[in-house]
């Protein structure tokens, strides 16, 4: 343990996580790590003219013993010179107003008020005490819930703070054990107070650690933090890879969508020129990965709560409109995000009053009547027996299907590319996309346009054009579907 701080020094250098000379914020919560972290940094300060703050957040999480711990920390820096900034937060309240689990409550309070703290006291950099087994227990609990390459690379050395981009969290320790902390502050005669919540069997993160971890150590593979640990490290360098050509490619795309030169543009007669890079590849030509990744990056920089489902709707459906929530509000869809053919994300507003709904919606059509919502359009059917052609004429709003050919089913939803159906009068089936490019139909437009489809799937109306020649009025018709329609 003598030899730890020069091992931790060693970190430092290798991962540049603290220049000479840095004002330095130390995360202290009182435990034996932070409490090891900050006594570790004051050794190793003098030699790199680091001058080091302590900052504790009081979660008023267990009553006295919240007060305790805040009280050890006084007491710490007081007795290494140093200069402390406490706060306090009603973790549960907080929890209660924004529907976050407590521990999830803490995290989001905890990086708020070190990020108010490091810019009040001028410092750049915040110095956290997580270390290997958090990381262990991390990549285990993104795994339980679900995440991509990027959740399971687990935490970095150092990463811009999620309240402030302009101040760096660093972690000197991350890839020691806690045991050689809790050692370290033993042999260093280092006070220090453990959570009593870490032992509550209540908090997932708890069951891995005491229940999930033990089993598999035992059982399964007893160097298991090791190849954890290694398989984080494989997994953070490929996502990273990913992540740099999703962000090479937005990039370049972005340069074509702007390498116009306006001023040749206005010459009468003449080709634009180009300029910048030669021609992005498109969208569906890159690897699956990158496809995910750009779309994902884009939807983080608009504020959108992003999640696998969200990426592949998107990713498999051009100028198809998706529901998504934005971060600052979960409580209701008010925004779609849509995909164009250069795999550009864009966010629209829905409109006032209107709810997006969901993919599909299927309409029984059984009785003589009904209505249905869809999207924020109304619909309303009703079946009656035929009788002379000529006086059920279509109008604005308004169009007649033989009923026994739809059958009792039908299903809404929005169009998809690749969707086919036979327009009145014509001979044979068309891809629905390029009846739209015929029609003069804007991608903007395209994406709120729907589609009535069979329960087989065959679409029989598409909003806005003419109704499908299997499934119009003839001579043969013994009962017609009078279908109207109106926007709200």
């Amino acid at each position: 343990m003598s030899s730890l701080p020069e091992y931790v020094e060693e970190r430092i250098r290798r991962h540049q996580l603290l220049p000479e000379g840095q004002a330095i914020l130390v995360a202290v919560s009182g435990g034996p790590d932070s409490m090891a972290l900050l006594h570790l940094l004051h050794r190793l300060a003098p030699s790199h003219r680091w001058r080091l703050k302590v900052a504790h957040l009081n979660h008023r999480l267990r009553g006295r013993s919240s007060d305790a711990d805040e009280r050890l920390v006084r007491r710490a820096a007081q007795a290494l010179g140093l200069r402390l900034v406490v706060g306090q937060a009603n973790v549960r309240q907080l929890a209660g107003a924004e529907k976050l689990s407590v521990e999830m409550a803490a995290r989001k309070a905890r990086h708020e008020f070190l990020a108010r703290a490091a810019a009040r006291s001028r410092c750049a950099c915040i110095a956290l005490a997580h270390h290997a087994d958090d990381q262990v227990e991390l990549f285990f609990l993104r795994l339980l819930r679900g995440t991509g390459a990027e959740g399971l690379a687990g935490m970095k050395w150092r990463n811009p703070s999620p309240n402030d981009p302009a101040i760096t969290l660093v972690r000197p320790l991350l890839d020691l054990p806690k045991s050689a902390l809790v050692d370290y502050a033993a042999r260093m005669k280092i006070p220090f107070r453990e959570d009593s919540t870490n032992a509550s069997l209540e908090i997932q993160r708890n069951r891995i650690r005491h229940e999930l971890l033990p089993l598999l150590r035992k059982n399964y593979q007893p160097a298991l933090d090791r190849s954890i640990l290694r398989l984080m490290e494989i997994v953070c360098a490929e996502a990273e890879f990913v992540t740099q050509a999703a962000e090479d490619w937005l990039a370049r795309r972005r340069a074509d969508a702007s390498s116009v030169c306006p001023q040749e543009s206005k010459r009468p007669g003449r080709i634009p020129a180009r300029r910048g890079p030669a021609q992005t590849e498109g969208f569906d030509g890159l690897s699956l990965a990158v496809q995910r990744r750009c779309l994902q990056l884009q939807l983080l920089r608009l504020g959108v709560r992003v999640d696998f489902d969200l990426v592949e709707e998107l990713r498999l459906n051009e100028d198809r409109p998706v529901g998504v929530y934005k971060n600052e509000n979960a409580d209701r869809r008010e925004f779609v995000a849509v995909r164009n053919g250069q795999g550009l994300v864009q966010l629209r507003t829905l409109e006032p009053g209107a709810r997006f709904a969901p993919d599909t919606v299927e309409v029984c059509l059984r009785g003589r009547a009904g209505e249905a919502l869809f999207a924020g359009m109304s619909l309303r059917w009703r079946i009656s027996a035929s009788g002379a052609r000529r006086a059920f004429r279509p109008a604005a709003g308004r169009e007649f299907f033989d009923a026994d050919r739809i059958g009792p089913r039908v299903r809404l939803r929005y169009w998809q590319p690749g969707d086919r159906y036979q327009p009145i009068g014509m001979a044979k089936a068309v891809k629905l996309q390029d009846r739209f490019t015929n029609q003069k139909i804007l991608r903007d437009r395209r994406h709120r346009l729907i589609v009535a489809a069979t329960a087989t799937g065959e679409i029989f109306w598409v909003e806005g054009l003419r109704i499908s020649e299997r499934f119009k009025l003839t001579n043969s018709t013994t009962r017609r579907l009078l279908w109207r329609w109106q926007r709200l």
